[in-house]
């Protein structure tokens, strides 16, 4: 019996560190933290309500996802993003996704897959007409995952989570850039309408010259020299 409050006040742990994780990410994944921004920890503490710990322990994860760029006796920054990271995490996304459509199609599930994708289009065209930015990242997310996980491919989705995190980022970053929402929103109904059709060729150019033309407005209005090139004040 000694053992047992030791043992729950380690999992009371892990649960603190993961929300304050939690936070953090969503915060930088969003842009409101910056890129290049500096995270201090003794105000991050105040702000969450937190001892500095958890929020060292959370700190580290980031750091091992890539968010963040931890150096020693100058502190942690948000990572910056330069145009050879676009450009590398498009190229690959256009890649995974294209494959995802190619395994959707062939395995015969296409219908299937479709209707599900248009009901995240339909969840996505909704929160662009209440001018729910967050939420049309969220869901354009949502949609993007949806093709990967229901490609049922383990490895591609392996593959994926490796990137999955930079892509939110720089969705999230892109979207903010569209002015108009519900464009973001319909500019996914052709992708869904030839998965619908079993159009393999046709799906698979949608998709990859939506990840390009993404990729594309992001590197032409990125400067390496911002924190954060294009985005509002």
């Amino acid at each position: 019996m000694t053992g047992e409050p030791g043992q729950l006040n380690h999992i009371n742990n892990k649960s603190l560190r993961e929300q304050v994780v939690a936070v953090l990410r969503d915060a930088i994944l969003q842009g409101d933290f910056k890129p290049g921004q500096s995270l201090v920890e003794t105000e991050l503490a105040a702000q969450l309500g937190v001892s500095r710990a958890p929020l060292r322990e959370a700190i580290q994860i980031l750091n091992k996802e890539g968010l963040v760029e931890t150096v020693p006796y100058h502190g942690t920054t948000v990572r910056r993003l330069h145009k050879k990271d676009i450009e590398e995490l498009y190229s690959l996304r256009g890649l995974l996704e294209a494959f995802a459509i190619s395994r959707i199609i062939t395995m015969g599930n296409h219908q299937t897959v479709a209707g599900e994708l248009h009901t995240i289009f339909e969840a996505m065209l909704a929160a662009a007409d209440k001018g729910d930015l967050k939420k049309v990242n969220s869901v354009d997310r949502d949609f993007h995952d949806a093709l990967i996980s229901q490609s049922n491919h383990d490895l591609l989705a392996a593959t994926w989570s490796g990137v999955a995190l930079r892509v939110r980022q720089v969705m999230a970053l892109r979207n903010r850039r569209n002015s108009d929402l519900k464009d973001i929103a319909y500019n996914h109904l052709p992708i869904i309408e030839a998965v619908r059709d079993a159009d393999e060729a046709r799906a698979i150019d949608l998709i990859k010259k939506h990840v390009a033309t993404s990729g594309d407005l992001m590197v032409g209005a990125w400067n390496d020299d911002d924190d954060y090139p294009g985005a509002p004040e």
